[in-house]
């Protein structure tokens, strides 16, 4: 009797395990299921960082390309060559490109990377004599030529449809080579078509930084609220200006022929005497303009420009644009702008009030060209209202992957001593 009591309680307890851990094994199958599917249904990320390098010398690339392969997302090295880049939704077979004007573009696998990952671009110095300038008549082009026919064909390599541009902006402001300003945001760009003059919509989406030091009076009647819009307007292919034309005084001269992305582009130097140079980067086989550099500086003591009512003399202007193919067009990759203001009393004419700086680049990280009337855009930028007074509080987790430069050593001085300027500003106003 007491065998078979024991043998049936053995059995009961046995029974009793076995449910128990069918049903643990059933919850675990469920829990992992769930954050499977879960992994599933959401964008899976990977970070790359990496420097590029010149192979010949080991000099840093600043602002070198790094996007995927045939997809419209980016980022762009620093002036010390280092990037990251946050990669959504990727697969490992993925493939990274890395190209700058001059140099053989580089490609590799998602997968291949390591941290801080090395990548060296060549140079391929070619001689004009060893490159055929192709043409339709088979013969060789002059530098206004080229220019012109790339004017011709702004049409076919640029966007014909609205699209929408992702960036990252960078503004910094010096009066007298004393800081005084220093803005980063992310911001979307609402674009017509190219040949329409219209400047972009923008939506400025968050932003990172925002420091503000005391300025010199004068900005308090005149200064421009919002640097935004120096970007947006000061566009030469939208607005049809500038040495793109080959027109008026302008006169051109090809310097050399360069490797870029595995094909070729032209360097062209351009001068309008005495205020205005230029330097074009046109694609040899589309015509496409890679690359503009813009420069204006005084001569004599003499602006190309009057004197503003308010007293500003503008003696110095540089802007570069620089594009990106995506899907047979060009969108634009890198523009910055830089200026410098002699500010002179309005009353007393001859009376040298301070010197302003303002430099503004704009690093482009994504293109939308596919149903842009469903993609997130709410255009709420005002225009007469500064950066610092749209900005909602500082979003760590959007910042955590969003595709800005890295910043530089130069840059993070900037943002510790305007960090310790707004400091004391806040402790003096209480």
């Amino acid at each position: 009797m007491i065998s078979l009591y024991y043998k049936k309680v053995t059995n009961l307890y046995l029974i009793r395990r076995y449910i128990m851990n069918t049903t643990t094994k059933f919850f675990v199958f469920i829990i992992i299921s769930f954050f499977s599917f879960r992994t599933i249904g959401q964008h899976a990320q990977k970070t790359i960082t990496g420097k590029v390098l010149d192979s010949e010398n080991n000099t840093p690339i600043a602002f070198a390309s790094i996007y995927l392969k045939g997809q419209p997302i980016g980022t762009t090295s620093n002036e010390e060559g280092t990037f990251i880049f946050h990669i959504p939704d990727f697969k490992n077979s993925d493939i990274v490109v890395i190209s700058s004007i001059g140099f053989g573009s580089v490609e590799k696998r998602i997968d291949d990377f390591v941290t801080h990952q090395k990548l060296f671009l060549s140079a391929q110095i070619n001689t004009l004599s060893e490159v055929v300038i192709a043409t339709t008549k088979k013969k060789k082009l002059s530098a206004k030529q080229i220019v012109k026919k790339a004017y011709q064909e702004i049409d076919k390599n640029y966007p014909n449809q609205p699209y929408i541009l992702e960036g990252f902006i960078r503004d910094l402001q010096k009066e007298d080579s004393t800081y005084v300003e220093y803005l980063e945001c992310a911001a979307k760009f609402y674009n017509q078509a190219t040949d329409i003059d219209i400047e972009a919509e923008v939506e400025v989406v968050e932003i990172r930084n925002s420091y503000i030091a005391q300025k010199n009076p004068w900005n308090d009647q005149w200064e421009r609220k919002n640097s935004i819009i120096d970007l947006i307007e000061d566009d030469l292919i939208r607005f049809d200006y500038g040495p793109i034309k080959g027109k008026n005084g302008w006169q051109y001269e090809l310097e050399d022929i360069l490797l870029y992305n595995n094909t070729y582009v032209y360097k062209i130097k351009g001068i309008d005497t005495p205020f205005q140079k230029a330097t074009l980067y046109i694609d040899t086989e589309s015509f496409a303009f890679v690359r503009i550099e813009l420069t204006r500086t005084s001569h004599k003591g003499k602006s190309w420009k009057r004197r503003l009512t308010n007293g500003q003399e503008q003696v110095y202007y540089n802007v570069i644009f620089e594009y990106q193919e995506y899907n047979d067009k060009m969108y634009l990759k890198y523009q910055k702008e830089e200026d410098t203001w002699k500010i002179y009393d309005t009353k007393k004419t001859n009376k040298l009030l301070f010197v302003k700086n303002p430099k503004k680049e704009l690093f482009i990280n994504k293109i939308i060209v596919d149903d842009i009337d469903k993609y997130p855009f709410q255009k709420n930028m005002d225009i007469e209202n500064s950066l610092e007074n749209q900005s909602r509080g500082y979003n760590a987790e959007f910042w955590s992957t969003y595709n800005a430069p890295q910043k530089t050593k130069e840059i993070s001085k900037i943002e510790h001593y305007m960090k310790e300027i707004n400091k004391k500003v806040k402790t003096t106003k209480r």
